[in-house]
This record gives C-alpha cells, sequence and structure tokens, in this order.
C-alpha cells in the first residue's frame, strides 16, 4: 500500500475544517503541530518585536495514495485557500515507507474492499 503525506498550514481557525473535511474524504487520523509562523508575499507585521500575525497550525495527513488527491481538493475547497488568499496552503509529498500503520491500514482495506462491492 503506497501513502502520501498532506500537509495543511493554515489558521487555527480552519484547523477543525481541515480535519472534519479530511475525514469526510478517507483520511484516517492526523497530527496538528500548534503556533507555526509562517510569511506570504509580504513579511508579517511586528509590534514591539512580537509578531501580529495570528496562529498558524499545521496539520499532517498520512493518507492511502488513491484518496489523496480528493483529500487534497476538498481540504481546499473547504477552507478557501483559492479564493481567500493568504488563508493557507495544502500540498502532498510521495512517502517512500511508513510503519506503525496497522490500525490504520486494517480500516482503509475494509473501506476499498466496500467500494469494489
Amino acid at each position: 500500500m503506497k501513502f502520501k503525506l498532506i500537509v495543511v498550514m493554515a489558521g487555527d481557525e480552519l484547523t477543525d475544517q481541515a480535519i472534519e473535511t479530511a475525514r469526510a474524504h478517507g483520511a484516517t487520523g492526523c497530527t496538528v503541530i500548534t503556533n507555526a509562523r509562517g510569511e506570504g508575499l509580504k513579511p508579517t507585521q511586528t509590534f514591539l518585536g512580537l509578531t501580529v500575525a495570528g496562529q498558524r497550525d499545521m496539520i499532517l495527513f498520512l493518507v492511502e495514495e488513491h484518496h489523496s488527491r480528493e483529500i487534497l481538493e476538498a481540504i481546499s475547497a473547504a477552507c478557501r485557500f483559492d479564493v481567500d488568499p493568504g488563508t493557507g496552503v495544502a500540498f502532498q509529498i510521495d512517502i517512500e515507507d511508513a510503519i506503525g500503520l496497522r490500525g490504520q491500514i486494517e480500516t482503509i482495506e475494509k473501506e476499498i474492499g466496500e467500494e469494489e462491492l
């Protein structure tokens, strides 16, 4: 079974939306790294050395390859990444190998079997 890593970087107000959307489209879990910071075309503003920009989260989804593009596009649409500039970004990376996923693999195999019926 092949996997992709979907990385989503978005404001913390969109974290739950991204997770719910990914789960609805086949993701079996995620890891959320809070309090990440990023900059787009324009550097973030500071006030007395403190960043004024809101908190961002990095959400990592390790998903089965056949579901990855659908999940990626669904997250983008639900979080309006292409509509509202600066909202966030999502991308996917090929995973060469992964261990510790027995429970997720069993769930994915059941779902694939149900889809084939």
